[in-house]
């Protein structure tokens, strides 16, 4: 599993934003400054959290980002999973249902479906305000 920069980038804007919101709305021109990312690709990323409702945006002088709970409400794995789709290692994995003609006889689907298993379960322990505390690295 390779995250992309969308779901890097998501991680650190959201991160940025709770880590300054207290004061009102932030404005991706100053994300992009201090994360050293694009304006452009940032609002690429901050309409599909806008959508997802991860994030209220306002309009005007005083508008831009701000998070719609608190960060310890949002795990990474939600993130990453609307920004990278599903996390599954292997294609028969993705859905609620295998739907592969081999998944009965197959001598390594029991070890995709547990690598699947950590990967979500690690991910899902670990919350934005864990990133923004620099708690990441600790185990869950």
């Amino acid at each position: 599993m390779k995250i992309s920069t969308k779901g890097r980038y998501a991680l650190r804007l959201m991160a940025d934003i709770g880590a300054h919101d207290q004061s009102g709305c932030v404005s991706l021109r100053d994300v992009a400054a201090r994360q050293e990312i694009s304006v452009k690709y940032l609002e690429q990323i901050a309409g599909m959290l806008t959508k997802a409702g991860f994030l209220y945006s306002e309009r005007g002088a005083q508008g831009g980002y701000r998070l719609s709970r608190a960060p310890e409400e949002y795990t990474v794995g939600s993130i990453l999973r609307l920004t990278e789709g599903d996390l599954a290692p292997v294609a028969c994995l993705e859905g609620p249902e295998n739907r592969c003609r081999r998944c009965g006889e197959c001598t390594t689907l029991d070890f995709w479906t547990g690598l699947y298993e950590v990967v979500r379960t690690y991910l899902d322990s670990h919350t934005l305000a864990d990133l923004m505390d620099g708690d990441h690295l600790q185990e869950p």
